[in-house]
C-alpha cells in the first residue's frame, strides 16, 4: 500500500453496536440471535474508509472520534465481513490491533437501511477494484483483450429494407420562342390619345406630304440594319392646312417650299 494515497470516506453511520459472539461450533454460519442482541458491548459510531484497494470498518466513539477497532478488508464477500443467516441488520467483523492480533466480533444497526447502506458502500468499493485490475491487465497486454467479431458466419445472410424511392419524372417545358433580332432598331408607337410630333429628317431623306419621313430602301449588303420609320400616308385636308400658312406666304423667296429639296427654309 502506498503511503501517499489519500484515504476516502465511503460510508458514515451514527449508531452501531458490538457484540461479543461465541465461537463458531460449525461451518453452517453465525446466528445473530445466539449473541444476547438487548446487552451490546460497545455503541458509537461506524465510518467506512478507503485507501488504495483496502476499506476499513472503523468502530469510533460518538463524541471525541477516538477509534475503538478497526478491521481492514481487502475483499468482499470475504472472511474479513461475512453476514449472518438470521438476519440482513448484523454482521461479523474480523478486527486487527496492528500488533498481528486478530478477533471476531458482531456488529448490528438498529435500522435495516443503515446496513443496506453500509453492505452496498463495501460492494462499491470492490467492483471499483475489480474494474481497475481489470484495466490494468489490458493495458500490459492489449493483444489479449476481447477482440469484435464483425464477420459473416457460414449461411449467415444480412436483409436490407430500402424504402422506394420514386423518381420524379416530368416534361421539360419547352422554352418561350424569342423573336429573332434583325439587328435594327424599332420605334415604339406614341401613347393613345397623344399629338404627333413633328420631326426632322435626316439629311438625304424626303419628306412626305402627311408630315412622316420616307427613308430610303437600304443597300445591298448592308445586313439589313435599316430603321423601321412609319410609312407615308395619303394627304389630307388636315395635313394641307399644317403647311397651308407656307405655301400661301407671298414674301421673300427665302419662306417658300423649294422643291426638290425636301426643306422648308425661313
Amino acid at each position: 500500500m502506498d503511503e501517499n494515497e489519500y484515504e476516502s470516506v465511503l460510508c458514515v453511520k451514527p449508531e452501531v453496536h458490538v457484540y461479543r459472539i461465541p465461537p463458531r461450533a460449525t461451518n453452517r454460519g453465525y446466528r445473530a440471535a445466539e449473541w444476547q442482541l438487548d446487552q451490546p458491548s460497545w455503541s458509537g459510531r461506524l465510518r467506512v474508509t478507503a485507501k488504495g484497494q483496502v476499506a476499513y470498518i472503523k468502530l469510533e466513539d460518538r463524541t471525541s472520534g477516538e477509534l475503538f477497532a478497526q478491521a481492514p478488508v481487502d475483499q468482499f464477500p470475504g472472511t474479513a465481513v461475512e453476514s449472518v443467516t438470521d438476519s440482513s441488520r448484523y454482521f461479523v467483523i474480523r478486527v486487527e490491533d496492528g500488533n498481528g492480533r486478530r478477533a471476531f466480533i458482531g456488529i448490528g444497526f438498529g435500522d435495516r437501511g443503515d446496513a443496506f447502506d453500509f453492505n452496498v458502500a463495501l460492494q462499491d468499493h470492490f467492483k471499483w477494484v475489480k474494474q481497475q485490475w481489470e484495466f490494468a491487465k489490458q493495458a500490459q497486454n492489449p493483444d489479449q483483450g476481447p477482440k469484435l467479431d464483425l464477420g459473416f458466419k457460414e449461411g449467415q445472410t444480412i436483409k436490407l429494407n430500402i424504402a422506394n424511392m420514386k423518381k420524379k419524372e416530368g416534361v421539360a417545358g419547352t422554352p418561350r420562342a424569342r423573336p429573332a433580332s434583325t439587328g435594327g432598331l424599332s420605334l415604339l408607337p406614341p401613347p393613345p390619345g397623344g399629338k404627333t410630333s413633328t420631326l426632322t429628317p435626316p439629311p438625304g431623306e424626303q419628306l412626305s406630304g402627311g408630315g412622316s419621313f420616307v427613308q430610303p430602301a437600304a443597300a445591298p449588303g448592308s445586313g439589313g440594319a435599316t430603321v423601321s420609320w412609319p410609312q407615308p400616308k395619303p394627304a389630307t385636308a388636315a395635313s394641307a392646312d399644317i403647311w397651308g400658312d407656307f405655301t400661301k406666304s407671298t414674301g421673300s423667296a427665302s419662306s417658300q417650299l423649294q422643291p426638290g429639296t425636301g426643306w422648308v427654309q425661313f
